[in-house]
């Protein structure tokens, strides 16, 4: 049986029994809160743990892209900064949460 078909069976039985336990009238709203648990926060989680992932596994020499659209090479870590050398002889100091990740291989900025 379905998912939708287990729900419709749910909803029918509480409309069937109108007076019945309280706890089964709470049922459908357990299921909806289940359904938005899995699919809204539980990817928002993963996404923000591969995220610190990747900003506590940076390093010199990593070419990366900002949030910002700029395209650099990491050339100094400080803490919660990152200086980008985005040009020749041009470098700029960004947050480490502006980086919104690695370049793709072969992309040239």
């Amino acid at each position: 049986m379905t998912f939708s078909g287990v729900a419709a069976s749910v909803l029918f039985f509480i409309a069937q029994n109108p007076a019945g336990n309280g706890l089964i009238a709470f049922l459908p709203l357990a299921i909806i809160m289940v359904i938005f648990y899995v699919l809204l926060i539980l990817p928002a989680q993963r996404r923000q743990k591969k995220t610190q992932a990747m900003l506590n596994e940076l390093k010199t020499g990593d070419k990366i892209v900002t949030t910002g659209g700029l395209y650099g090479t990491i050339m100094a870590l400080d803490g919660d900064a990152v200086q980008l050398r985005i040009a020749d002889q041009v470098k700029v100091k960004v947050a480490r949460s502006a980086v919104a990740g690695l370049q793709p291989e072969g992309k040239e900025g």
